[in-house]
């Protein structure tokens, strides 16, 4: 009897350590292009957002130094429009302190070209959002690290998935606006956005086609 109850009692740990192992795997899996796509196809309407003006405003914002820093949990938002767009946030890795895609993340960059090329997402211009987590480096280092990292994922979209670059706008936000706010220092904040922007400008009217000249009256020949 007791060993039936210890063999009751196995078969169910290993039950547990399976179902935790199968739930592990679920958190861990890389998203599907469907994922990607169900995050992005909800485009109500366009953010009001500059984009070289954001840009520029990120690397002001960053090189400043200003008395009254809030600090890093209390830093106001620099696009907080950005929160009201469909979003789909991809956990890219990236070599230490370099805009370097590590071959892990090739998958995920090619599922994420997939849901681009999707016919529900191909009227749509797209954002590529880069950030980065606190850490000893500068600000201004960290804003411009955040932007080489947009920058690179969108040549691997433009380059070898051949998306075009009139649909991807990189932006990098570095410590100005972090994911966790909360946790200015954790990895999530590392993580990169990509949020439906705009609609594509509809090609204008096809022009009609101009009318012919008049033909010009020859004189009449005098006898």
């Amino acid at each position: 009897m007791r060993a039936n109850r210890l063999s009751t009692a196995a078969i169910g740990i290993a039950l547990g350590l399976a179902l935790l192992a199968g739930a592990a795997e679920a958190q861990t899996a890389p998203p599907t292009r469907d994922d990607i796509v169900a995050k992005l196809n909800h485009f109500e309407q366009p953010a009001e957002i500059d984009i070289p003006a954001l840009k520029l405003q990120v690397m002001e914002r960053a090189k400043a130094r200003i008395k009254n820093d809030p600090g890093p949990v209390n830093r106001p938002l620099i696009a907080p429009d950005l929160a009201n767009l469909p979003t789909f946030t991809a956990q890219i890795q990236f070599d230490a302190d370099t805009p370097i895609i590590q071959p892990a993340s090739y998958q995920a960059v090619g599922r994420i070209a997939d849901a681009l090329v999707h016919a529900s997402l191909l009227p749509y211009t797209f954002l590529i959002v880069g950030h980065v987590e606190s850490n000893v480096k500068t600000r201004e280092a960290n804003a411009i690290l955040s932007q080489r990292r947009a920058d690179a994922i969108r040549d691997v979209l433009v380059n070898t998935f051949k998306i075009s670059t009139k649909r991807l706008h990189p932006i990098g936000l570095g410590e100005e606006q972090f994911l966790d706010r909360a946790r200015p220092t954790s990895a999530a904040n590392g993580q990169l956005q990509i949020q439906t922007f705009a609609k594509l400008p509809e090609d204008g009217p096809a022009r009609p086609a101009a009318a012919p000249a008049p033909a010009t009256k020859k004189p009449a020949r005098k006898h």
